[in-house]
């Protein structure tokens, strides 16, 4: 499926446009998919400087759509496919979050893993649910953009890849969808993408190597990647048998994918994608279900919320040597359990009432003092991610050319 999204208007430049005051100079030409090459082609041999920076400044900011054609990312060369998706990722990035509705807790789990606050009365279907970014500059969270009412408002994965927003799957009523919605920051656009080889709530959504990752969910044990450059879904090795996983957490390290959690508990499961298979790592002394999981760098983070000792266990399990190392805990004024993303050299734990940051460093680990400000008046489960905004329109998020 194409992605429909809005050509940009460019100044045409040399021969490709008439000379100047005459009525042809004065109409813009409309960059799109299917023209943005041939424009790149004669821009570059007439030495149309700003017309060729234009031209690949829409293949950056459109880079999905031209990624799955041929026609322009196949004719492209090796230089040009790196520099249109760095420029895609200039800019500065930023902790955004998604709202979503409260998944009530299944699997006979001895505790929640996700981050509910008493605070505010979970949202419901009908509500309209937003997307969320801390300023880097003012320290405030303002609205980036808002999910689609179609997006179900319970059990969908998110995460990104090549600077999208990506939400898959959900259920809504009691019926799971299969649906994916992709958003684009740089443009502000909401489209659609091939959907889900079959429809799953409560997935876990990974990226990795240019591809998607949807894992198992609920009563769920496959798995099935998605290739953004033919727009195509594919089931790879499903989930080991005994490890049927409902709320568990996912995040790649190295090229490979971990699964723990859920009702999991301590289990650590790795996914080899060169030879599609899973395998069991070493168990870790955790019994408790984790509030959730990332990685930085070679290390696997897991964060686990103890609200009776009002503390946060951290673990870390190293991917090259395979082994857990010594973590440590951490007391916490609002034991509430969170979700977490990597900025940087820090890892973001997030829920409705704090902001929290852990810093990862050789020498010393653990939370910074002080809490970021929460979402004001967030509702539902928050779910964070990183996105890049374009640089010179920070103060207008999803506008670009």
């Amino acid at each position: 499926m194409d992605l429909p999204e809005a050509g940009a208007a460019v100044k045409p430049a040399g021969d490709l446009c008439s000379q100047p005051g005459s009525e042809a100079a004065d109409t813009p030409l409309q960059i799109s998919a299917e023209n943005c090459y041939e424009i790149l082609t004669k821009a570059k041999r007439e030495g149309a400087e700003g017309v060729k920076e234009r031209a690949y400044r829409y293949m950056s900011a459109h880079y999905l759509q031209v990624l799955r054609s041929p026609a322009v990312y196949g004719r492209l060369t090796a230089g040009e496919r790196e520099l249109i998706l760095a420029r895609r990722m200039e800019g500065t990035k930023v902790l955004a979050v998604a709202e979503t509705s409260e998944v009530p807790d299944r699997g006979g789990s001895r505790e929640s893993s996700r981050p509910q606050s008493p605070l505010l009365p979970p949202q419901d279907d009908c509500s309209q649910r937003r997307v969320l970014y801390l300023h880097p500059d003012t320290q405030r969270w303002e609205v980036l953009t808002s999910l689609p009412e179609e997006v179900p408002a319970k059990g969908s994965g998110m995460c990104t890849l090549y600077n999208y927003l990506f939400v898959a799957g959900g259920i809504r009523g009691a019926k799971a969808s299969d649906r994916v919605f992709c958003f684009n920051p740089l443009t502000g656009q909401w489209s659609q993408v091939r959907p889900l080889s079959q429809p799953r709530c409560q997935l876990c959504l990974v990226s990795m190597d240019g591809h998607l990752y949807a894992i198992g969910g609920e009563c769920l044990f496959t798995v099935e990647r998605y290739d953004p450059r033919v727009d195509r879904w594919t089931h790879v090795a499903p989930l080991p048998k005994g490890s049927f996983a409902v709320a568990h957490e996912a995040t790649s390290c190295g090229g490979e994918l971990f699964v723990s959690g859920g009702s999991l508990f301590y289990r650590l499961l790795r996914y080899d994608s060169r030879r599609d298979e899973w395998e069991e790592c070493p168990f870790n002394e955790s019994r408790r279900r984790s509030a959730d999981m990332v990685a930085h760098r070679s290390l696997v983070y897991r964060f686990d919320v103890d609200r009776e000792r009002a503390e946060v266990s951290v673990y870390r399990y190293n991917t090259v040597v395979k082994v857990w190392l010594g973590g440590g805990s951490f007391p916490l004024e609002n034991p509430l359990p969170f979700r977490c993303a990597v900025l940087g050299d820090l890892i973001y734990c997030v829920n409705r009432s704090q902001t929290l940051q852990f810093e990862v460093q050789e020498e010393r680990e653990g939370f910074l003092p002080g809490a970021l400000p929460s979402p004001a008046e967030a509702r539902g489960t928050l779910v964070p991610f990183v996105l890049t905004l374009a640089r010179d329109k920070e103060s207008e998020p999803g506008h670009f050319l």
